[in-house]
């Protein structure tokens, strides 16, 4: 991984989700259940196909939440406050990580579908809460979600950051897809590597890889 192709970046743009904390978490099993069950209270159908919804909302949409405010017209507040209820307990604070980030020159911001409230609450659990310059949750673009282009460029105007001299790190895939476009650096944080024109490096682990750029 050339350190010098991250010389000219000044904001780092981080996804919450499996990317500031690690999978094995397993945080998003919790709210994927209490998506599914959301999903069966409020349109009143059996969990498996409560469960297909969900699903396909994700992958045509970008999130399930997308999808149920465009097909169903849905309020977004009381579905957010009640999918990231869950249990914070499995995410551990993380002091190297914390001190790589805090060494990035430049800014350093989160972009996540979920709401910022969640994000906040993730991010003292993991100890970076005073490491990011701003938060932009889904409220901030509309609800628009990643991969949306609409989702990045209300955050880019929100921040007024240069594209081009920016890094996005990113689990899925699909959401580096605009950066990519855009000019952005595209990191994908993953168990596997995935090869694709929009990925410029991949990572196992975030904060092994910030170490190669931090440190001597």
């Amino acid at each position: 991984m050339p350190r010098h192709d991250f010389r000219h970046v000044k904001t780092w743009v981080f996804d919450l989700d499996n990317t500031l904390y690690p999978p094995s978490a397993r945080l998003f099993d919790q709210i994927e259940a209490k998506m599914t069950d959301w999903v069966m209270a409020r349109l009143q159908v059996g969990r498996e196909h409560a469960d297909q919804l969900r699903r396909h909302y994700w992958a045509l949409y970008g999130t399930t939440l997308a999808g149920l405010m465009a097909e169903h017209d849905i309020a977004p507040g009381d579905y957010l406050a009640a999918v990231h209820d869950i249990d914070f307990s499995p995410l551990l604070p993380d002091p190297v990580l914390a001190a790589r980030l805090a060494a990035l020159p430049g800014r350093r911001i989160v972009h996540t579908n979920a709401d910022a409230a969640y994000a906040r609450r993730v991010l003292k659990a993991r100890g970076l809460h005073d490491l990011f310059d701003a938060i932009y949750g889904v409220e901030e673009t509309l609800f628009r979600p990643k991969p949306a282009r609409e989702a990045f460029d209300a955050v880019l105007a929100a921040d007024g950051l240069d594209p081009g001299a920016a890094a996005m790190f990113e689990d899925d895939p699909r959401n580096l897809a605009v950066p990519h476009a855009l000019g952005m650096r595209t990191v994908h944080i993953a168990p596997q590597r995935l090869e694709a024109p929009h990925i410029h490096h991949h990572a196992e682990d975030l904060s092994e890889f910030l170490a190669r750029l931090v440190e001597s």
